[in-house]
C-alpha cells in the first residue's frame, strides 16, 4: 500500500482542481500506516488519555488492535461508540459551561484518520480569511490580518451564531461534502460519526444536528461548513465594494514636489557645504510635515465603500466602511444567509454594531481603528504613527 503522506500529497494537489471528484477514499481506511500516522498525531494530546463511554484510551495501541478496526470497517460493521458528554468551563466566562464530548481510543484513531483525508481535500480551498483550527493559522494571524486592512473602517459588525458547534444540520454538512467525495462508503462513515449521539448521566440521547466538540473531526466539519459563510462574504464584499478613492490632488502634488527636491539635491550632495545641506534637510522636512498634514484622499468623497472580514472557527469580525445603515444592512443580510442556507441563527443581541473609534471584542481583544495622525521616531531612526 502507498504510504499515507504520499496519498495526503496526492489528494492535496487535485483539490486544485475544482471540478475533481474524489471516488475512492474509503479504501484508504484500510491502510495500517494511517492509523501509525493518526496514533503519532494523537498520542501527545492531553485527552488522548481520557476514557470514553468504553472505558477504553489510546493506550496499549497495536497492530493487533489496528487489524481489528480495519476488518469492521471492511466488512461495515463498523460503529462508533456514543461520546461521553462532560462540561467544561468557558476560557472568556468561567462561570458558564459548555459540553464536551469524549469519544472512545478506537474512535479517536479511525477520526484522526478522516480528519487527515479531510484536511488535505478542503485545506487548499479554504479562504485566507478563515484562521480557526488550521494549519499555519492562529488567533495571532486573524489578528495580524485585522492590524493589516481594516486601516479605515468606519464600524465594526461583531458577529455571534447561537450555539454554532450544536446547530450545523447534517443533511447541509453532507450534501456539502458530496459535491467533492463521490464515495458513498466514505458518505456512509460520515453520517455514523454524526449520528453516533452521546451518554449524560449514563443515560443515551441521539444527535440530530451539530458536530460533537471534543471529537477529532469536528474542527474540519467546522471549517467545511462555515467555508460557505466566507464564500458568500467574499461574494457579498464585490457587490459592496464602489470604485477606488482618488488621491487628493494636492498630496500627490506635493509628494511629487518632494522627489523632485530630493533628487535634485542627490546629485549634488556632496558637493555642498555642511551649512547648506543642513538647510536643504531641513527644507526637505518641512516639505513632508506639510505633506502629512494633507489628506490622502478627498474629504468630501462619500462614494467609496468596502468591507474587510476575518473568522476565527464560529467568531467572525467585519470591518465596514460606510454608512451606520449599510452596517445594519449586512447585519439583516448575514442573518438571511446563514438562517435560509446553512441553518444557523445569528443572535439578533449578541451582534453588535460598534463605531470603530470604540472597541470591538474579539478573540479577548479590544480591536479599535485609531484616528490619530500623530508621528514618533524609533530608536532605528523610522517614523511610526502614534495609537
Amino acid at each position: 500500500m502507498r504510504k499515507p503522506t504520499d496519498v495526503l500529497n496526492s489528494l492535496s494537489d487535485k483539490s486544485k482542481n475544482p471540478m475533481y471528484k474524489y471516488e475512492r477514499l474509503y479504501r484508504n481506511l484500510y491502510n495500517p500506516e494511517f492509523y501509525l500516522l493518526a496514533y503519532k498525531n494523537i498520542y501527545t494530546n492531553d485527552g488522548s488519555m481520557t476514557p470514553g463511554v468504553d472505558g477504553v484510551t489510546t493506550d496499549g495501541m497495536s497492530l493487533e488492535r489496528i487489524d481489528k478496526i480495519i476488518a469492521s470497517l471492511k466488512d461495515h460493521s463498523y460503529r462508533p461508540n456514543p461520546a461521553r458528554r462532560t462540561y467544561i468551563a468557558k476560557k472568556n466566562n468561567p462561570a458558564k459551561k459548555r459540553p464536551l464530548g469524549i469519544p472512545s481510543g478506537d474512535d479517536k484513531l479511525v477520526q484522526e484518520v478522516v480528519r487527515m483525508i479531510l484536511e488535505s481535500i478542503y485545506e487548499p480551498t479554504f479562504s485566507n480569511v478563515s484562521h480557526g483550527f488550521r494549519p499555519g493559522k492562529s488567533c495571532h494571524t486573524a489578528l495580524v490580518k485585522i492590524q493589516n486592512t481594516f486601516t479605515g473602517a468606519k464600524w465594526f459588525v461583531e458577529g455571534d451564531i447561537q450555539a454554532c458547534f450544536d446547530s450545523f444540520d447534517h443533511h447541509v454538512l453532507i450534501e456539502i461534502l458530496r459535491r467533492r467525495i463521490k464515495d458513498e462508503a466514505f458518505i456512509g462513515l460520515m453520517w455514523k460519526f454524526l449520528k453516533a449521539g452521546y451518554m449524560e448521566q449514563w443515560k443515551y440521547h441521539k444527535t440530530y444536528t451539530g458536530t460533537p466538540q471534543g471529537s477529532g473531526i469536528s474542527p474540519i466539519l467546522a471549517n467545511i461548513y462555515l467555508n460557505e459563510l466566507d464564500k458568500y462574504m467574499e461574494e457579498y464584499k464585490q457587490e459592496f465594494s464602489r470604485p477606488a478613492r482618488t488621491v487628493n490632488p494636492a498630496h500627490r502634488n506635493m509628494a511629487s514636489r518632494i522627489f523632485r527636491y530630493k533628487a535634485k539635491n542627490d546629485k549634488v550632495w556632496n558637493t555642498l557645504g555642511a551649512e547648506e545641506q543642513k538647510k536643504r534637510a531641513r527644507i526637505l522636512r518641512q516639505m513632508r510635515a506639510e505633506q502629512r498634514n494633507l489628506p490622502t484622499h478627498p474629504l468630501r468623497e462619500t462614494s467609496y465603500k468596502s468591507l474587510q472580514y476575518v473568522r476565527y472557527a464560529d467568531d467572525f469580525l467585519v470591518g465596514v466602511v460606510g454608512s451606520r445603515e449599510d452596517a445594519e444592512r449586512l447585519k439583516q443580510d448575514l442573518a438571511v444567509f446563514l438562517k435560509g442556507k446553512l441553518g444557523l441563527t445569528l443572535s439578533a443581541e449578541k451582534t453588535k454594531i460598534t463605531n470603530t473609534a470604540q472597541c470591538a471584542r474579539f478573540l479577548n481583544y479590544d480591536i479599535y481603528v485609531s484616528r490619530s495622525q500623530d508621528i514618533k521616531r524609533l530608536k532605528n531612526g523610522k517614523r511610526q504613527r502614534v495609537y
